[in-house]
């Protein structure tokens, strides 16, 4: 074989196994730079399931790339903060409240295992795990409804092969509020929850009372949440904190002292790290 030839080979080789490291996972990223952002993106589907009388909401969903186990891949529940929609996986480094680092987590699930399912709050807004009437009644929400038809959907296939006895839960703000009310209105459905920057399901930032006992099944739980958070009180958080360690319930806080009401720069690691404990 001539040198010019080896060449040829050599170059189809790298091009091949470079190929096959893009292919690795389902998303691109961008690191910042000084002339550029940082940009997240990753591939995703879209459902629409019921949610009673405002109708269909949108569902965006992805699976890791590889063969699932055998009962299927793990899922988390991402819900979003107030008025920031997940209508795409696409995030850059100049978005507020530390949206690059929701975008960093949901990499860093699809790239370990975990599927990634986000329905959509009503109008994209917020949820109504803590709005005055429905949070004493939330049986009565349209939350409850969608909710509960995204559960079904998981368990029949319609998201594809996900294993519904593996279900995680995270989210920001009014998404982090909804996480823990997966606890206390969908008992024995989540294996750990991770709350960013909310409380328990029926505060709504410095307006928060914790009941003195929680639910005996309370899914293990993380916390994370910046000190200097103006519009989630850090002592809310730590007050839900204290009442699961009293109870005796798997939980754990990580706390970044600088930090206002924002995703934090830890939380892709923590977050991967709290779910993995939890099989």
């Amino acid at each position: 074989m001539s040198a010019w030839s080896r060449v040829c080979c050599l170059l189809v080789v790298c091009c091949l196994a470079c190929g096959q490291a893009w292919a690795a996972s389902r998303c691109s990223e961008r690191k910042p730079s000084l002339l550029l952002m940082g940009k997240i993106s990753c591939s995703y589907q879209s459902r629409w399931i019921d949610s009673g009388l405002v109708g269909q909401r949108k569902v965006i969903y992805q699976l890791p790339l590889g063969v699932p186990p055998a009962q299927g891949w793990p899922v988390v529940l991402v819900y979003q903060g107030s008025f920031f929609p997940l209508n795409d996986f696409t995030y850059y480094s100049v978005m507020p409240f530390g949206g690059y680092h929701e975008g960093q987590l949901i990499k860093r699930l699809l790239d370990n295992g975990f599927a990634v399912v986000a329905p959509s709050a009503p109008a994209d807004l917020f949820w109504q795990t803590n709005l005055p009437g429905l949070a004493q009644h939330y049986t009565h929400s349209t939350d409850y409804h969608f909710l509960g038809n995204v559960f079904a959907a998981i368990a029949a296939g319609e998201f594809g092969p996900l294993d519904s006895q593996r279900k995680y839960a995270t989210g920001i703000s009014s998404g982090g509020y909804n996480s823990s009310r997966m606890a206390v209105s969908f008992a024995g459905e989540f294996r750990a929850l991770a709350i960013q920057s909310a409380s328990y399901a029926t505060c709504s930032g410095p307006l928060c009372t914790v009941p003195q006992v929680l639910p005996a099944d309370h899914p293990p739980t993380l916390f994370l949440h910046g000190f200097v958070d103006m519009t989630v009180p850090w002592w809310s958080m730590n007050l839900y904190y204290q009442r699961l360690q009293e109870q005796g319930i798997s939980s754990t806080r990580h706390t970044d002292w600088l930090a206002g009401h924002e995703w934090l720069e830890q939380a892709p690691e923590l977050i991967l790290d709290w779910f993995r404990r939890y099989p």
